[in-house]
């Protein structure tokens, strides 16, 4: 199965090539026909920073457990496993922390592996942090429709902070989705969300879903708003994401363009990461088309 990574800044890569294919995964994605939304122009979608697979529920685990995210151990599998019937209920699914196949997830690529439990027909993962055989910090993408281009970029300031831009369609009416996992520090995270900003405003239609790493007051996330042409649907429940067995913060977001219709946004009780995850079911435009 091919997966394809870059060094350049940005690189298109054809979506046949891009989303992981095997027999199996055609067989698994035929038996799940028809999506999990209702109809082809409503859409589920989820975002998940699932922590390379460890399952963290106190502060002291991140010193007395810090051993888990560097050295494999048979928890992290079971605890992807907890995942699998959470993504599979979804059409896309956004992931950050996640490894590409390295000693601590047992030479396991994750997004790879929870695309085919979950039965997801394509898949593809960007690494953006390669610490050889110790680690490969990545970001996931779980699709239930074939995607027509993928772009990866790499976002400013140090290295290991990146973005995958995913069409859905041709032309104007293409859909847009980026997911990103941008850095801790404001200063970098100013200039990250500027330049994302500016990526996406170019598009018409746009999902843009992952760690922003600040609450939805920060400057730099109204700057992204503002450039990017987005807005963040409003949730009945109170959003806070992490960490997860207590939350207290709001810095997993998903953002949409204005031409996207917004039925329902939920945070998830799913604590089996450091973070929570979000989901949004949109309703499509009829002028956009998705291929399976």
């Amino acid at each position: 199965m091919p997966l394809f990574t870059n060094t350049a800044k940005s690189q298109a890569v054809p979506a046949t090539v891009a989303a992981g294919f095997t027999a199996g995964a055609r067989a698994a994605a035929a038996s799940r026909l028809p999506m999990p939304g209702s109809s082809p122009h409503r859409l589920d979608i989820l975002s998940y920073n699932i922590q390379a697979g460890v399952y963290t529920s106190r502060y002291r685990h991140y010193v007395t457990q810090s051993w888990k995210h560097v050295l494999p151990h048979r928890e992290r599998l079971n605890n992807l496993d907890r995942l699998v019937t959470l993504l599979g209920s979804y059409d896309l699914v956004g992931l950050q922390e996640v490894d590409a196949g390295s000693l601590r997830s047992g030479f396991i690529d994750q997004t790879e592996y929870l695309a085919h439990r979950a039965r997801f027909p394509h898949w593809y993962r960007q690494i953006n942090r390669s610490l050889g055989k110790f680690a490969q910090h990545s970001n996931g993408l779980l699709s239930r429709y074939r995607p027509y281009e993928i772009i990866e970029h790499r976002l400013p300031g140090l290295p290991g902070r990146g973005a995958i831009l995913v069409r859905f369609g041709r032309g104007d009416e293409a859909l847009t989705v980026c997911i990103i996992h941008v850095a801790l520090g404001r200063r970098a995270r100013v200039r990250q969300l500027g330049y994302v900003g500016e990526l996406v405003a170019q598009y018409p239609h746009v999902i843009l879903l992952g760690d922003l790493n600040c609450g939805p007051d920060a400057a730099e996330l109204r700057t992204l708003k503002q450039r990017g042409d987005l807005v963040e649907p409003a949730c009945d429940c109170d959003k806070k994401t992490f960490p997860s067995w207590r939350p207290m913060r709001n810095i997993d977001h998903i953002l949409v363009s204005p031409t996207l219709g917004v039925e329902e946004v939920k945070v998830l009780d799913y604590p089996y990461s450091d973070h929570l995850p979000v989901s949004v079911a949109l309703n499509l435009p009829e002028t956009i088309e998705l291929t399976v």
